[in-house]
């Protein structure tokens, strides 16, 4: 079985790798290994550009470990309290290894006997960055991508002090009420 030449990492997931690196330099040689593999191999990409078929944070992902029956698991930064068995996080070994991998993809990592294990990505089955285009598109937002292409949609507006001549009279509409009381301060 093939494994990884490169991965793909939205600009986000590549910081967490690297800001883990920096703060955790002195973790086990395993997991060691397999984090500087995984960064050195990145292909980093706008969170807008990355395949819906790649393995991102906060990913819903089918894979299978050796020849094992496929597991459903989503793809955590950390481990989190009430998702015992949800969750696999970059910080297990397995984890990372999933992390930027495509549907199709595998990598081979040493286990903790010294024997090697190879991951394999069946299925993404959720993704958040597809999500997101995928809401705004349905929203008849722009389109993915766009804001680099034509630069950001700004509404220009022009003598912007009309309108808040106009906000102010309201406001001061509000509070003529006809009542001239001079109120405490005259006594």
């Amino acid at each position: 079985m093939p494994t990884i030449d490169t991965c793909q990492l939205t600009i986000k997931d590549y910081t967490i790798l690297e800001v883990m690196r920096e703060r955790h330099p002195a973790r086990d040689e395993t997991f060691s290994a397999i984090l500087q593999r995984k960064i050195s191999s990145a292909v980093v990409v706008f969170r807008e550009d990355i395949p819906a078929t790649v393995v991102t944070l906060s990913s819903r992902v089918a894979y299978q470990v050796n020849d094992g029956p496929a597991e459903t698991r989503i793809v955590a930064h950390d481990e989190m309290r009430g998702l015992v068995g949800m969750l696999l996080p970059i910080t297990n070994p397995r984890g990372l290894a999933l992390l930027g991998l495509a549907e199709g993809q595998s990598m081979s990592i040493p286990t903790a006997n010294g024997c090697l294990e190879t991951l394999k990505v069946h299925e993404v089955v959720y993704q958040p960055e597809a999500a997101r285009r995928e809401r705004l598109k349905l929203a008849g937002g722009a389109a993915p991508g766009s804001w680099r292409l034509g630069g950001p949609v700004l509404r220009v507006v022009h003598r912007s002090d009309e309108l808040q001549d106009k906000a102010e009279n309201k406001v001061m509409a509000a509070f003529d009420t006809e009542f001239d009381d001079p109120g405490p301060s005259a006594a």
